[in-house]
């Protein structure tokens, strides 16, 4: 019974979105980002392309290892998706430079102005989040306190607001106004659709990029701290693991790992964040 109750806990109840209405709220200001936010393997990717498309927006990654050139097919880049979707914070860093949220706030505050400023929307899509949360809630770096959940609150913006339209004086100055879309896929689904995507990874040379990595000079210890694909395979090519070890245990690591992000965005809603789940 327990694990019943835990399964409905983490699937909230899915959504349609009104584009007109969210055209609407970006056109008077009201909205100023629309985030696509999911688990690994939710869609979210693909969700996020289909609305660029539909809104004329581009895409800013929000994905802390997707920063890092060479490491592609590990990561799951599939830049073909986009198609002719223009990206941002994709292959901007080198394995071993340290990247790290704070680069990522800087990065990103350039990359949403620059798109603004070109009169297209932009489009946070992404599963890292501590990294969404930096930019739309407002997180505090000198303290290293988020901002209460009524601040937080105030960031993520309904279609109807109340009032003028104006800026609600409570928001922070320097976080946009944002929309939140969440790819919602039972756990089930999700966890096949991991298993398949590893093994097709594998398939496509995931290894030979990982071993390429290591043959360039980036130490065993920065690919391992990166966590998952690059841990795992990293330490079957040490002679650490043999592969069908390595292959277990990244498919059970890729799946708690996806858990984890599911209780991080549920978590965003209980301090208020309001995020509209759609089903892809």
């Amino acid at each position: 019974m327990p694990k019943v109750k835990n399964l409905l806990a983490e699937l909230p109840p899915a959504e349609t979105i009104d584009l007109e209405e969210l055209r609407k709220a970006l056109a008077d200001g009201s909205v100023e980002l629309v985030c696509v936010l999911g688990p690994t393997a939710s869609g979210k990717t693909r969700y996020a392309v289909a609305l660029a498309r539909e809104l004329g927006g581009e895409i800013i990654s929000a994905d802390s290892r997707q920063v890092y050139r060479g490491m592609d097919i590990g990561t799951g880049k599939d830049l073909s998706e986009y198609g002719e979707v223009p990206y941002h914070l994709i292959d901007i860093a080198d394995p071993g430079d340290g990247y790290n949220v704070f680069r990522f706030k800087e990065d990103f505050g350039k990359a949403f102005a620059d798109i603004r400023s070109r009169g297209a929307v932009p489009i946070l899509c992404g599963g890292t989040g501590l990294y969404i949360n930096a930019v739309t809630s407002g997180y505090d770096f000198r303290s290293r306190k988020p901002l209460s959940a009524p601040a937080v609150q105030t960031t993520s913006i309904p279609l109807h607001p109340q009032g003028t339209g104006g800026v609600p004086p409570e928001i922070p100055c320097g976080i946009p106004r944002t929309y939140f879309i969440g790819t919602l896929v039972t756990r089930e689904v999700r966890n096949a659709r991991i298993d398949a995507r590893l093994d097709a990874r594998l398939q496509e040379g995931m290894i030979d990029e990982i071993k390429s990595l290591l043959d360039k000079g980036v130490p065993s210890s920065v690919l391992i701290s990166y966590g998952l694909e690059y841990k795992f395979v990293t330490l079957y090519l040490l002679g650490e693991l043999d592969y069908a070890s390595m292959q277990q245990k990244l498919a059970i690591a890729i799946h708690q790992f996806a858990k984890r992000q599911m209780t991080w965005f549920r978590g965003m809603e209980r301090s208020g964040v309001r995020i509209h789940w759609v089903e892809v």
